[in-house]
């Protein structure tokens, strides 16, 4: 079987209905997200779902900004988190990803689903545009699946009927996503049965297709009768936002005193990004210099 061309989002149309959709496909991405971390194996295929829900949801709500999904849970799984920027022009999506766990109480369980990993809890969405009010939209985490829990947020937020496939393997994340867009009143000629008829026919894809195709396999081998128009693919990539200068800036808000408490009970203040696992070490001329200015370069790194 030829290897599915990676890291990328396939977008899609049916000509003549109100229905749209994506699939998004990880394998660089999937596979940086989860390097510099040691997750149990349901964890990492939790995580590539996750990722490749993210890409989706990022391509189809359209904004410039950043869009989370996190999975708070109540159990041995603690947080499940996805974090994207739209891609622009020819710049990829920048996809980043975490996890926090109970690795004892993993180790200890009979049962790794979604369900027994979480104990139950809540599915945050967050769009922070670059211009504008921040949205969050909260969904129980009450669903077998993350799919089945995004397509509850589509239903209670979006108000737009969605669907999500999503699958994992050992290389590979990949999504499949549908959607039924508004109602055209003026539109008389629309297949009032494609909502329905797609359904059924995506319905058919196999885990192992959706990780192991390319995109378009995967839309001849469901829908080669009817009139699907594909657009050019969107690059993704795996991206980590973090920098000294942020973590500086961050440390800046903390205040001098406390900054300073810190240095005198450390000797240096350590820090480190959640996403990639870097390090950022400051000295304390580097405090001092941040308490000034949090833009200041670091003394010791010049």
């Amino acid at each position: 079987m030829p290897a599915m061309p990676t890291d990328q989002l396939q977008r899609f149309l049916f000509d003549d209905t109100q229905v749209r959709g994506e699939i998004a496909q990880l394998e660089s991405t999937y596979q940086d997200a989860i390097a510099s971390h040691d997750y149990p194996p349901a964890v990492e295929r939790l995580l590539g779902e996750l990722l490749a829900a993210c890409a989706l949801l990022t391509a189809t709500i359209k904004f410039d900004g950043t869009l989370s999904i996190e999975i708070r849970g109540q159990g041995a799984l603690k947080l499940l988190m996805a974090e994207s920027n739209p891609g622009v022009g020819e710049r990829a999506q920048r996809l980043r990803g975490v996890a926090r766990i109970d690795e004892q109480a993993i180790t200890d369980m009979p049962e790794h689903s979604l369900e027994t990993l979480t104990g139950g809890g809540h599915v945050v969405i967050t769009l922070d545009p670059e211009e504008g009010q921040r949205y969050q939209g909260i969904v129980a985490l009450d669903q077998p699946s993350i799919a089945g829990c995004l397509e509850q947020y589509f239903a209670q937020s979006e108000q737009l009927p969605t669907r999500l496939w999503l699958a994992t393997d050992d290389a590979r994340a990949a999504g499949l996503l549908i959607q039924k867009l508004p109602e055209q009143s003026a539109d008389t000629t629309a297949d009032a049965d494609a909502w329905d008829r797609i359904n059924h026919l995506a319905d058919t894809l196999t885990d192992a297709e959706l990780t192991s195709l390319g995109a378009e396999q995967v839309l001849h081998r469901l829908f080669h009768e009817e009139q699907a128009r594909v657009f050019e693919p969107a690059p993704i990539k795996f991206s980590c936002t973090c920098s000294r200068e942020r973590f500086g800036r961050a440390l800046h808000q903390l205040g001098a005193d406390e900054l300073r408490d810190v240095l005198a009970e450390q000797g240096q203040i350590e820090t480190q990004c959640h996403f990639c696992n870097t390090w950022y070490v400051f000295t304390p001329a580097d405090v001092e210099a941040l308490i000034e200015d949090p833009d200041a370069p670091s003394p010791t790194l010049q």
